[in-house]
């Protein structure tokens, strides 16, 4: 191969890498591997990715730059032969209540043209058909589907009445000034109990009239449904600094629109039909069976419409995502299934001599499903383009052309190329990657005995088909099954909700935190750090926090000032007064143990917990942070910069040494190298071992095998899920089970 057909990196020191130089080969599937922290990503994402992305915003006016994201030049002497890229990362999609996979994927214009075009009877041109436009949405829900509401059923005490304390709010309790404003009406019986009221006493008393928008009877009482809804949903809570609202705020649910019955359009837009079918029967469909009556319209002023549409959802159905419709949420996708639907707008492009960027594209993905996502890998390689994937798992390593390895370990002790090649080579390369593939692990040998069960009945929330489940406490459970087969909508909506007061849900979701916010600042530890310097130095603790007295006084403890330049891009600079430390000379003064504060948030948690191994509180947050995986950050990193496994991470290292509670955790291993996922379940046994429960959604195989319980659900995705199709210990379904997955599980036992 030429000079021209590779990536060229020489000199590459972006964040922990030492020196790094590549000859990256393009036109090939390239697979980056390496522990969480080695740096994959400093070369992939904040490298390559970023430096063809800033170069090509470079070609764009003034005017268009100022609208694009904006990418910051890495730290490398010399990078050359780099081609345009696509960037399919894991990030959420954005979005709000009114963006489904429809509009998200453009499907939905397609699919609102089409009923302008041949719908009967004619309502009008594709804006009549929009539920975010004032022409096609619901009048009454403005196009949501759903309206906020009151629960009545947590404001009144069915086995009470008024003398009891019938209504369960503090300015009703009994002799209260409300309470006396209903009773001395003389219209109710003050011993009579709620459940024992007649239709037209419910009504006086909820809405101050015998039925319901009918006159008011007694102009004092103005009806608690009445008094309730003007007090918290005909008013902005949000602005609302009142804390008393605040807390009743938890009475208003969202429900069902009882106008358009969720289906966010008015009627003539639902009444406009294609082969007797509405539009909104038709974006309820999932893809298989709306691609099957897709292909039966015939109409030919609608043909390209149809044939466009079937191409999109052809390529959907490939990609592992046949149990979606159009009206699911985008705020409900899983990160997995983001990436995909991301990548279909580009399987179906004719642009070659690209470079596809993936972050981790099996995410999310069953075993069973990741077949289809390395065959699309090998399309894109096959039309010219350079295939670049960051990736944990075996089965996308494996289709690899060249390997390359970062390491040997995190952190400071990662940054260096250990091999780069062919995944055979790397078998036997003698890193810590090859020979985590190399490895056997069978199935738990001795699992606990689970006795005391949790019964959810009667399930049927999504494609839940009416499911009862006993869930097994004090073992570890993993619940397994394909991608939409239901296992979040039973573990995760249903179950957790049921259980809410025992349940802590350890996801993936950002930490709610400002950019302030680091690992120290969010274990709880940041304070005790503080105390010693300030304790050691006879000075104020306020002193050693960027957010108070030690900040630097130029950038407000920042540690960037940002120029606006009106018309051009915003120039963000690091502060030359701090020189990007976000605290003041005074504050980076004084020391302990020969360290200032800024030399203590640069050490990552291993440095740390040796520096701080005489302080038993320290030491003891940062222990939790090595056990979580997480011994590589340092204490000062932006929570905000953290991966969703990262996160997940952080927020387990939290409830470490908690007991009696029931641990809900959602695809764990993502982001983990195969190396870590054996520590990740030792910390879960560990859980267990103090008295917990552990309940674990997730596809990894080894999971599994190290699981106590398995609860299996499907038999497949949407439709054909949604049912409880095996429960008892991974040996006992690697035996007797006759499931996607236990066929799986059996095939890595071989």
């Amino acid at each position: 191969m030429s000079y021209q057909d590779h990536i060229i990196i020489k000199g590459l020191k972006q964040n922990n890498l030492k020196n790094v130089s590549l000859e990256i080969p393009k036109g090939k599937i390239i697979v980056f591997t390496g522990v969480s922290g080695s740096g994959k990503s400093s070369i992939v994402f904040d490298t390559i990715a970023a430096e063809s992305q800033r170069q090509m915003n470079e070609t764009y006016s003034a005017f268009i730059r100022g609208r694009l994201p904006k990418y910051k030049k890495p730290r490398v002497d010399f990078i050359d032969n780099l081609s345009a890229s696509v960037i399919i990362d894991q990030s959420r999609l954005g979005g709000n209540a009114r963006s489904t996979v429809g509009t998200i994927s453009d499907m939905y214009s397609a699919m609102r043209l089409l009923y302008s075009r041949i719908g009967k009877p004619y309502v009008g041109t594709a804006s009549y058909f929009s539920f975010n436009d004032p022409n096609g949405m619901c009048p009454e829900c403005s196009g949501i589907g759903k309206i906020l509401d009151l629960d009545m059923d947590q404001v009144l005490a069915q086995d009470k009445s008024w003398n009891e304390g019938m209504v369960q709010l503090p300015a009703f309790s009994v002799n209260n000034w409300y309470w006396k404003q209903y009773t001395q009406t003389g219209l109710f019986d003050l011993d009579k109990k709620w459940a024992d009221y007649s239709e037209r006493e419910k009504n006086l008393l909820l809405y101050g009239a015998y039925e319901r928008g009918g006159k008011q009877v007694n102009k004092k009482i103005e009806g608690i449904y009445n008094h309730l809804n003007r007090l918290l949903i005909k008013r902005d809570l949000s602005s609302s600094s009142d804390r008393s609202l605040m807390r009743l705020n938890k009475l208003v649910k969202e429900r069902e629109c009882p106008v358009c019955r969720g289906k966010r359009l008015n009627e003539a837009a639902l009444s406009c039909r294609v082969n007797g079918y509405s539009i909104d029967e038709m974006c309820e469909m999932e893809f298989t069976r709306l691609y099957s009556v897709l292909s039966e319209v015939r109409d030919p002023r609608g043909e390209a419409i149809t044939g466009s549409l079937t191409a999109s959802l052809e390529r959907m159905i490939e990609i592992g995502l046949p149990y979606l419709s159009m009206n699911r949420e985008s705020t409900t996708l899983s990160g997995g299934e983001a990436q995909r639907l991301k990548l279909v707008r580009y399987m179906g492009s004719s642009l070659t001599n690209m470079i596809y960027i993936f972050d981790e594209p099996s995410t999310g993905m069953h075993p069973r499903d990741v077949h289809r996502m390395t065959g699309l890998l090998k399309s894109l390689r096959s039309k010219g383009n350079t295939v670049l994937v960051v990736e944990h798992d075996k089965d996308v390593i494996s289709i690899a052309d060249e390997v390359i390895d970062v390491g040997p370990m995190a952190g400071r002790n990662g940054g260096r190329i250990l091999y780069q090649g062919s995944y055979e080579g790397l078998l036997d390369s003698g890193t810590l990657t090859g020979n985590a593939m190399k490895e056997y692990i069978p199935v738990k040998e001795y699992p606990r005995k689970a006795e005391h069960f949790l019964p959810v009945r009667g399930a049927a929330l999504h494609n839940l088909k009416n499911v009862s489940v006993d869930i097994p406490t004090n073992v570890l459970t993993v619940v397994t099954g394909v991608a939409g087969s239901g296992k979040s909508s039973l573990i995760r909506d249903v179950f957790a909700r049921e259980y809410e007061d025992r349940v802590v849900l350890v996801d993936q979701s950002p930490i709610t935190a400002t950019g302030r916010s680091t690992p120290a600042t969010f274990l709880g530890f940041f304070d005790h750090i503080r105390k010693l310097l300030a304790d050691e130095n006879g000075v104020e603790a306020s002193l050693f926090s960027f957010n108070s007295r030690g900040a630097c006084p130029a950038c407000k403890g920042r540690g960037v000032v940002i120029t606006e330049l009106v018309f051009m891009d915003p120039v963000t600079t690091v502060c030359e007064a701090c020189d990007g430390s976000r605290y003041s000379d005074e504050a980076l003064s004084y020391r302990y143990k020969g360290k200032n504060m800024i030399d203590i948030l640069n050490m990552t948690a291993e440095e740390a917990a040796e520096f701080f191994s005489d302080s038993k509180k320290i030491h003891k947050q940062l222990q939790t942070m090595i056990d979580a995986g997480l011994s590589y950050l340092t204490l000062g990193q932006p929570l905000s910069t953290l991966s969703g496994g990262e996160r997940q991470r952080v927020k387990l290292a939290k409830y470490l040494d908690k007991k009696g509670n029931i641990y809900l955790l959602d695809e764990p291993t993502t982001g983990l190298h195969a190396s870590d996922v054996k520590n990740i379940m030792k910390l879960l046994d560990g859980f267990v071992r103090r008295g917990n429960t552990v309940i674990v959604i997730e596809h990894n195989l080894d999971v599994m095998k190290q699981a106590d319980y398995i609860i299996d659900i499907g038999p497949d995705g949407g439709t054909n899920g949604g049912e409880v199709v095996f429960t008892g210990t991974p040996q006992e379904m690697a035996d007797n089970a006759d499931t996607i997955t236990a066929r799986y599980l059996r095939k890595s036992l071989e």
